[in-house]
């Protein structure tokens, strides 16, 4: 009489550690806000709008003065109502950024299973600030007038103006063309393999 030999069969393991790190690498892959994205809106570009907040509460004057060319030299005198407009437009720019860093982190953080409401709410952010950057160097050139292509009498402020609103312009117009980050209408017709993640998408 022969002796059957018996194997132990294969097991699937459901350990939270081995399910964790297939939802990391699955989220990784399908997020609308990828982190070289992230740390453009949420870091570079709150660093610009802080500093410049901070460099109008110090020197009020000098960042207003800096703001344009001045033909006939500077003004000596620097009105309160100027004072006020000048620290009050830096608070609105340095909000603008605590913004982007508090929405885009919970964009990030609480709907990274949910990529294609996480695309809704990234848009709802980025679009209007991809307008404000237009709208930005179109306005700031239009209000300098004949100085507009004076470029030997810029100030450095006007040149940081310019070039650190492209900075920001480039990346935003990228983010809307889908370049390097998930786009539902693209990536969105293959569901998900792990019943966590589509039970996540789907409530």
């Amino acid at each position: 009489m022969q002796r059957r030999t018996r194997f132990p069969s294969p097991t699937r393991s459901n350990s939270p550690a081995k399910s964790g790190s297939i939802l990391a690498s699955h989220t990784m892959q399908r997020s609308a806000i990828p982190f070289h994205y992230y740390a453009i809106f949420a870091i570079y570009e709150p660093f610009l709008t802080t500093i410049g907040f901070i460099g109008a509460l110090i020197d009020p004057k000098g960042a207003h003065d800096q703001q344009a060319p001045w033909p006939n030299g500077r003004p000596l005198d620097f009105p309160l109502a100027t004072k006020l407009t000048i620290t009050q437009l830096g608070h609105v720019c340095a909000l603008l950024g605590l913004l982007n860093v508090f929405l885009l982190s919970s964009a990030r953080t609480h709907l990274s299973l949910q990529p294609a409401l996480q695309e809704k709410i990234v848009s709802a952010l980025l679009t209007p600030l991809l307008l404000g950057d237009v709208l930005h160097i179109y306005i700031t050139l239009w209000a300098l007038g004949d100085s507009r292509f004076d470029f030997a009498n810029w100030t450095p402020t006007l040149y940081i103006t310019i070039v650190s609103g492209l900075t920001l312009l480039i990346p935003r117009f990228c983010w809307q063309m889908g370049i390097a980050r998930y786009v539902d209408t693209r990536d969105g017709t293959h569901p998900t393999s792990h019943p966590r993640a589509a039970a996540e998408l789907k409530s």
